[in-house]
């Protein structure tokens, strides 16, 4: 039987930053996940400005290692099939990344345990402890497996009933002259009733395209329909043979669920933290293993629910959970967004400051 002071489920972001914060202050921490590192993952790989910061790592540090990091500098804005905007800074202002050396990097530093291939499959309340696998004994358990997490689906009791955010993309290798062609900013084309947006991000030799929406009703048809889109922009060759993958995630605001218990605190995608204007969940994901690592350590052990509640307040103070609009009100700011979409100020100032890159400082040093 393995003992630890905590049991991560999930290697990905908010895991591993979360097992790093506790390794550091002197925790036994074991983290299992049911793939092995490096895992393949599908993600748009877009890290806000402030990401860095909040890992206390450098991006020179990071980019030395070997992975790939994409400066980004500008962004091409608009609905997809019309005209678009192109906004420019003069200086970084955001980066990109590729998910399977990004979540490889975090995890290995991190400095714990860690089990590959180790799928969640029993989880029991002993004696004062959880019991894992039959295989793992300890007091407290950090569910960080995303939106399919079994623990909370352990304490939900069953699966979620929220509606996600459903996506598909493909991320493959350019050749020498699709690599001469593509841009390096990212370019992002929403869809016209603004339930969704396509993507197409450079990393380095690689590029990234997907499309994602927060209505699933002919989901089908918008990814065919971007597909055209971006064979006609020459972005993927007619009749491509690249690998379209899916994923989905809850984005704030989908609605409340339980986030603890005696014992154990979700984190991450596993809440339904990603912002619901740009989809990003990296950021917030990280934000909330550190909050979860700095609850637990002023805790000085104890991890009861009255121990582990002022994570959740704070998490729901940094990450409040405004309902969803009603539609009538969806579709009145759709008519209105698509004629603002047009406005190079409104670009830059609400959809890129506000919205995607979510820093209000930004605007400084903007050509």
């Amino acid at each position: 039987m393995i003992r630890c002071d905590a049991l991560v489920v999930g290697g990905g972001p908010a895991g591993s930053t979360c097992a790093r914060a506790l390794g550091r202050a002197g925790w036994n921490v074991v983290v299992v996940d049911r793939a092995r590192f490096p895992r393949d993952k599908v993600c748009a790989g877009w890290l806000t400005p402030e990401v860095f910061p909040l890992l206390d790592l450098e991006p020179d540090e990071y980019r030395a290692s070997g992975c790939t990091l994409q400066d980004i500098t500008g962004f091409r804005t608009g609905l997809i099939g019309s005209t678009h905007i192109e906004t420019n800074y003069s200086r970084v202002v955001s980066h990109a990344i590729r998910r399977f050396e990004f979540d490889d990097f975090l995890l290995r530093r991190a400095g714990a345990r860690v089990l590959e291939d180790s799928p969640v499959v029993t989880l029991r309340r002993g004696d004062g402890t959880w019991v894992v696998n039959e295989a793992i004994e300890t007091p407290l358990v950090i569910g960080a497996g995303g939106h399919f997490c079994p623990v909370a689906r352990h304490l939900r009791g069953g699966t979620d009933t929220s509606s996600p955010v459903v996506a598909k993309e493909v991320e493959f290798k350019l050749d020498p002259e699709q690599a001469r062609a593509t841009p390096v900013v990212p370019e992002l084309f929403f869809c016209r009733d603004l339930e969704g947006y396509g993507w197409s991000v450079r990393k380095g030799h690689y590029l990234n395209v997907g499309i994602g929406r927060r209505e699933h009703k002919d989901f089908g048809r918008h990814v065919e329909e971007f597909i055209t889109f971006l064979e006609r922009r020459h972005t993927l060759a007619p009749g491509s043979q690249v690998r379209w993958r899916g994923h989905a995630y809850l984005a704030c605001g989908a609605g409340a669920r339980p986030i603890l218990a005696d014992g154990i605190l979700l984190v991450g995608d596993a809440v339904g933290l990603a912002y619901p204007e740009s989809g990003e969940g990296i950021k917030p994901a990280i934000e909330s293993g550190l909050l979860a690592a700095q609850t637990l350590i002023a805790s000085n052990g104890r991890v009861g629910m009255a121990a582990l509640r002022p994570y959740a307040e704070a998490l729901g103070r940094l990450h409040p959970q405004a309902p969803r609009r009603p539609a009538p009100v969806r579709a009145a700011l759709a008519t209105v967004g698509r004629t603002l979409l047009t406005s190079p100020a409104f670009t830059r100032h609400v959809v890129l400051d506000r919205w995607f890159l979510r820093s209000n400082d930004a605007r400084r040093g903007v050509e």
